[in-house]
């Protein structure tokens, strides 16, 4: 007897292998691109080494994971599901989601694919809602719509620790780069659905934590009703420990412990580089279940 749904994402939430198979849940790994090998995220490629290279300035680009690594293990499941629930990275961020819904077309409904709009630590949120909301009995099919509905219920906000990364990729001129740099400016991004935009510009380390805490709080309170309605988190680029004291900060200052703190996931990573914190929170969809 097949069992119900599975849930399948993809390494930009954050979730490794060894953690995907604690919570019973299928990771894609996203691929790399190294000088001329490819690597595969958490299987092939660890963070150490990831960043050991980003750091020794070799060509590092991102790719989609290959159409066959995603029907094989589909393919696979539903051996064994009924359906499943595939949840990808943001469709703002990359075309993954784009064709992981053109793939499920030929499926007959079996394989649902989530438009979520999310990355990293909202992502993983997403698959731990996924999960919740299966075993309270939903369908796959419901279980997209509730988490598209809910998509934009989240935040992320990140301080870079240098512009070098996104002048790199073009994301930024060399001027303003250089400007950044002479004056010691920490720029703070922002995630709110589909793009990673410019939100804030810091004179200090300590001065960009407290913006990016101010930023949520005020998320907490005017978007989403309170501190018992949501999850924080932590996230950070080979920066674990400031990462744990940042989580002591918000901590102190919000009054919420912070449900997890992962590294950003390597997509995101090669873009902005090491050295990097982030927060996030989720509402909570206790309403659905």
């Amino acid at each position: 007897m097949r069992k119900k749904i599975a849930i399948v994402t993809d390494s930009n939430s954050g979730i490794t292998q060894e953690i995907a198979r604690d919570m019973g849940v299928y990771v894609l790994p996203m691929p790399f691109y190294i000088g001329e090998g490819s690597y595969y995220e958490g299987i092939t490629l660890s963070q150490e080494e990831f960043y050991e290279k980003l750091k020794g300035d070799v060509e590092i680009s991102t790719s989609q994971p290959a159409v066959g690594d995603i029907l094989d293990l589909w393919n696979k499941l539903l051996e064994d599901y009924e359906a499943l629930v595939h949840i990808p990275m943001s469709s703002g961020l990359s075309g993954t989601c784009a064709t992981a819904m053109a793939l499920a077309a030929d499926y007959d409904g079996r394989v649902v694919v989530v438009n979520n709009q999310r990355i990293s630590v909202t992502q993983r949120q997403s698959v731990l809602d996924a999960i919740q909301l299966a075993q309270a009995g939903r369908s796959a099919e419901e279980i997209r719509q509730i988490l598209e509905e809910t998509k934009f219920d989240s935040s992320i906000y990140i301080m870079l620790d240098t512009l070098r990364y996104l002048k790199k990729g073009g994301r930024i001129t060399p001027a303003a780069a250089a400007i950044a740099t002479v004056l010691r400016i920490k720029p703070v991004l922002q995630i709110q659905g589909e793009k990673l935009d410019a939100f804030a510009k810091a004179r200090s380390e300590r001065q960009g934590r407290k913006i990016m805490i101010q930023a949520i709080q005020k998320d907490i309170e005017t978007r989403f009703h309170g501190v018992e309605n949501v999850r924080l988190y932590a996230a950070h680029t080979d920066n674990e420990k400031a990462a744990q004291a940042f989580c002591a900060m918000i901590r102190e200052e919000l009054g919420i412990t912070v449900t997890f703190c992962d590294p950003l996931s390597l997509s995101v990573a090669c873009h902005i580089g090491p050295g990097a914190l982030a927060v996030g929170c989720c509402q909570k969809i206790d309403r659905y279940l």
